[in-house]
């Protein structure tokens, strides 16, 4: 059969799903464009995310701008540490990341290595692009966000977004109004990212424009227990911890209450969440046996981060391919922004019970104040309030200096005070998805190549549900009215939401096989006799049987198959 990848490139690029941007111009790597099937194919497997975590989840779906302010990457962190290690080959020039160049020539977790060790390994190695040893090659940081300005004369900086979150955590106060600020509360956004990825040479793996799907769910630190975490508790996932990993070991099948008692998923949102992706990806149709769930080691794991896993996808050309992230990030982020911003990014939890507590309040004499730090008084007061005094006094700081406020400029009271709850910063439990990965693992392993009576059959093996083109209506013949019949079938088809596509050019076999192709699910014949008994063959891509009903349920019929709630061998006469 060949390489798969050649194949099913081959086959994406023929067929109008995906092909190179700017071919006319030389293209650029790492830039795809979807065809008329691959943007079809794409919104679909959007709108089957969205209805996991819209529609059942109840997580409500915003949309911010591609382009953010310096600031928000400031607070992110992605503006000092979003960096790639990258090398120069001295003799052709071409820049690569150091890591991939390290990693496959055997070194494992190259990623983790830093710059000098990373140069000592790379050093001697063949370039990936004209294979010539690289000599003397210094290993360096390079900044993977593409950076622009904002306004005329460059008075802003700006960056295209690196991944959707940030959007959400900055809406994070109008979204806990939107939701009566009660947690848990989450929202969901699925847009366009940017990278500048130093050398990309893996197709739709790694891109430099590329849709991200992410959820960004906000709950109490202290109350971790999904309260739907039954839906899941029975269910089994491979897990590739971190102890399997180091001690190089299989992964395990636990079902997600074992994998929560015996803390190798750190509590049950994460376990949640690595379910539904389980369920989510397959019904896409990832085949489950080349899916697995791998835990981040303690060297790649984020140093906020409480627990992270990947969904990670096998793929014949590229191995282990990660497709989704799914992390408890704790509070940093909403931390980091409050600190960048100034902004409260907390929530008021109010308590079950009033409670009563004793506090002790700083009251700054500011007649006594003025006199001796002037026009810094009420600074100096300010933080008088939140300090902790001494005996004889407290000790400040104000502008970098530390000043001693002596005990009788300022008066101390006790007093009981009722508390109704407490300001809360939450944690976030983030599901992030590669889209454009998803779709190329989903299109390799959907396709299939057979012989059938000495011809080579080529099938994209689509769930119904995501197929581009649901099903094609066929004239036997375009004459006798045959053709009037089909196009009036397709036409309410249509009617009922269902993408039927017309076709009446060439032989009915050739018919068949373009539309196996493309990933048809079904096809619909029109003979002669439709026009004895208003009967028509319905065929079924993966088995090829065919059976035979009256035309005027084909809408019904096709809507059943295509939710999956109908057999096919029931939906009509075997014939």
């Amino acid at each position: 059969m060949g390489d798969i990848y050649d194949n099913v490139i081959e086959l994406a690029r023929r067929r109008g799903f995906v092909w190179p941007s700017s071919e006319c111009y030389g293209a650029v790597a790492g830039f795809i464009d979807y065809g008329p099937l691959g943007a079809m194919l794409k919104r679909k497997i959007e709108n089957l995310w969205r209805g996991f975590y819209i529609i059942r989840e109840g997580y409500y779906e915003i949309e911010a701008p591609t382009v953010g302010v310096e600031s928000i990457y400031i607070a992110s962190g992605h503006v000092k540490g979003f960096a790639d290690k990258m090398c120069q080959c001295p003799v052709c020039k071409e820049y690569h990341r150091a890591d991939h160049i390290a990693d496959e020539h055997g070194t494992a977790h190259a990623d983790s290595l830093s710059t000098e060790e990373l140069a000592g390994i790379i050093n001697g190695l063949p370039c990936p692009s004209c294979g010539e040893p690289l000599e003397n090659a210094d290993v360096f940081y390079f900044n993977l966000m593409f950076q622009t300005t904002i306004g005329p004369g460059s008075q802003r900086t700006g960056y295209l977004r690196p991944e959707t979150a940030q959007g959400i955590f900055i809406d994070f106060n109008r979204l806990s109004r939107f939701y009566r600020e009660k947690l848990p509360f989450g929202a969901v956004q699925i847009g366009k990212s940017y990278r500048n990825e130093i050398s990309p040479r893996q197709g739709m793996i790694r891109l430099r424009e590329f849709t991200q799907a992410e959820a960004e769910i906000f709950i109490h630190p202290d109350h971790k227990d999904h309260p739907e975490f039954s839906r899941y508790a029975d269910y089994s996932v491979s897990l590739w911890g971190q102890t399997h990993q180091m001690q190089d070991i299989e992964p395990v099948t636990p079902t997600m209450r074992e994998a929560v008692d015996s803390g190798l998923v750190a509590n049950e949102y994460v376990a949640y969440y690595i379910s539904l992706t389980h369920e989510f990806l397959t019904q896409v149709g990832i085949n489950p046996k080349k899916l697995r769930f791998r835990q981040h080691l303690p060297t790649e794991c984020a140093h906020y981060a409480l627990d992270c896993w990947d969904a990670e996808i096998f793929s014949e050309r590229f191995g282990w391919v990660e497709a989704v992230g799914i992390a408890d990030r704790t509070d940093y982020d909403l931390k980091a922004h409050a600190k960048e911003s100034g902004d409260k990014f907390s929530v008021f939890v109010p308590y079950d019970e009033v409670r009563y507590e004793q506090r002790r309040t700083i009251v700054p004499d500011m007649g006594a104040l003025g006199p001796h730090y002037r026009g810094k008084a009420k600074a100096v007061a300010d933080a008088l309030i939140e300090s902790e005094p001494g005996p004889d006094g407290a000790t400040i700081t104000l502008d970098g200096e530390s000043l001693f406020i002596p005990a009788d400029l300022y008066q101390i009271r006790e007093e009981t005070i009722e508390v109704r709850g407490e300001e809360v910063i939450p944690h976030v439990v983030e599901p992030s998805y590669g889209i454009d990965r998803i779709l190329y693992c989903t299109l390799e392993h959907a396709y299939e190549e057979e012989d059938v009576e000495g011809e080579i059959r080529k099938v994209l093996h689509l769930n119904p549900a995501i197929a581009p083109v649901q099903a094609a209506v066929f004239p036997l013949m375009n004459k006798d009215g045959l053709d009037t019949i089909a196009r009036n079938l397709a036409l309410e088809l249509q009617k009922t939401g269902i993408l039927a596509q017309y076709d009446d050019n060439g032989a009915i076999g050739r018919r068949y096989r373009r539309q196996d192709e493309i990933g048809t699910p079904y096809t619909i014949t029109i003979d002669y006799d439709t026009l004895k008994d208003h009967t028509v063959t319905l065929r079924e891509r993966d088995s090829m049987q065919q059976v035979r009903l009256l035309a005027s349920t084909v809408p019904e019929t096709l809507s059943r198959l295509i939710q999956g709630t109908l057999p096919f061998a029931e939906a009509g006469r075997k014939i």
